[in-house]
Parts: structure tokens; C-alpha cells; sequence
């Protein structure tokens, strides 16, 4: 028997998030759209969302497309404030000791910035979580205190230490819910081509019918909402079995 390939790149409930998230915005948006190709009157978009979360249902034995995007906003949601308060501390520790840049440098690496920042910085969650597991286990009390003695405030710290075990356990809980049912036939995925296929064609038209509105755009684009929704997760999914 053949094996059926996946026409698309990503894990499959990375692609079946970013396709649902696309309709959701069609629906918002739906009157322009429908203005501009007729073909999409309703209940177009309303049918396929509702295909889409029938797929999800069934074959990946998640209620919806709704419950994926909860948990994975939970982690967007604590990575962004934790990508701040870092960014924060970090411009502090660079002025503070710029008059003793090798104390400097040993703090910037000792607490995982120089290792993990740059990517954490572009949405890698592995990254991010590396870097407060290693700023939790050395910032230790005397550390905490010279960077405090230099102007950094204790709370700011504080709050950083505690993402580490907060933003693992978020991760570990959107992974789950990703996770519930592993094996995916021929037959799944069959129907995610399906899926794709006709997501892709609504990305691909809509993004040029908002070639003049950046910002609206993007929010069509396919490769752009996979990568805002799991910027990190570039693994391969799990190979259909017969």
C-alpha cells in the first residue's frame, strides 16, 4: 500500500492550529473577503471551521482547535513577559559592571544569557527555558545581592527565578495536549491534506487581497501564524502507520 505524504512541513497540530486560527480570522473578516470572491459566501468559512475541528476531534481526540490554542497561548503568554523582564535585567547588568566588563561578562554567562538569549529572544522555548533553569540555579543569594547593591531590584529577580519551573510546566502541559492520541494513519492523514489544501488557498489569495495592509496580512500568512503560534517547534511528525 502507498504510503501518503504530507503535503505540508510542520507537525500536524502545529498546522492544524495556524489553519484554524486563519478561519477564525476569515470569519472576522469575512465581509471584505467575501466581497472580493463570491465563491467564499457563507456558510464557506463557517464549514470549514467546523471541518477542521471535526478533524481535530477525531483524530488527534481533542475536543477542538479551541483547547490547542488555549494551551499553547498559556506559553506564548508567560514567554513574552519572561522575554521582557530578561531583556530588562539584562540591559541593567550590561551598564552596571560596564566599568568591570569581566565581572560582567562572568555574570552574563554564569546566569545563561550569552548561551541562550539571542535564541530565546526569537521565540525558541528550549532556549528560553535553558536560560531561566540556569539563571534560577546561579543566581545565588550573594550574586542576587551584587546585582541588587548596583541597582537591579530584588523583586525583578525574584520574579525571573520563578518562570523557570512556571513556563516548564506550561510547556509540558501544551506538549500533552498536542500528544494525546500519537498515532496518525494514512487515512488522518489523508484528510489534513484536505485541510491544508484548502486553508493554504484562503492564506495564499487573502494575503495578496491585503497586499496593502502589512499588519492584517500576516495575520493570513501561513508560514508567519505557525511561527508566532510555535516558533520552536520544527520537529518532525510522527510517521502514519497502515
Amino acid at each position: 500500500m502507498t504510503t501518503v505524504q504530507r503535503i505540508y512541513k510542520t507537525k500536524d497540530v502545529d498546522m492544524l492550529i495556524a489553519a484554524a486560527t486563519i478561519i477564525e480570522t476569515a470569519i472576522t473578516n469575512k465581509a471584505f473577503l467575501q466581497s472580493k470572491r463570491a465563491t467564499w459566501a457563507d456558510p464557506f468559512f463557517e464549514d470549514l471551521q467546523s471541518e477542521i475541528n471535526t478533524t481535530i476531534q477525531s483524530y488527534l481526540g481533542i475536543d477542538s482547535a479551541k483547547d490547542l490554542r488555549q494551551a499553547t497561548q498559556v506559553v506564548l503568554n508567560l514567554q513574552k513577559q519572561a522575554i521582557k523582564d530578561l531583556a530588562e535585567v539584562k540591559v541593567q547588568l550590561v551598564e552596571d559592571f560596564k566599568t568591570n566588563p569581566t565581572r560582567q561578562t562572568e555574570i552574563l554567562i554564569q546566569l545563561g544569557f550569552t548561551s541562550y538569549h539571542k535564541q530565546a529572544q526569537k521565540g525558541d522555548q528550549e532556549a528560553l527555558i535553558n536560560l531561566l533553569y540556569q539563571f534560577k540555579t546561579n543566581l545565588t543569594p550573594a550574586v542576587a545581592t551584587e546585582i541588587e547593591i548596583q541597582g537591579t531590584a530584588i523583586a525583578t529577580l525574584n520574579t525571573i527565578t520563578a518562570y523557570a519551573d512556571t513556563l516548564k510546566a506550561a510547556d509540558i502541559t501544551q506538549e500533552n495536549n498536542k500528544g494525546i492520541r500519537k498515532t496518525i494513519t494514512s487515512e488522518a492523514i489523508t484528510q489534513f491534506n484536505i485541510i491544508y489544501s484548502k486553508v493554504i488557498s484562503v492564506s495564499k489569495i487573502s494575503t495578496k487581497f491585503y497586499k496593502d495592509n502589512p499588519a492584517q496580512k500576516e495575520q493570513f500568512s501561513f508560514n508567519k501564524v505557525s511561527k508566532t503560534l510555535n516558533a520552536s517547534k520544527k520537529t518532525t511528525s510522527t510517521p502514519p502507520t497502515e
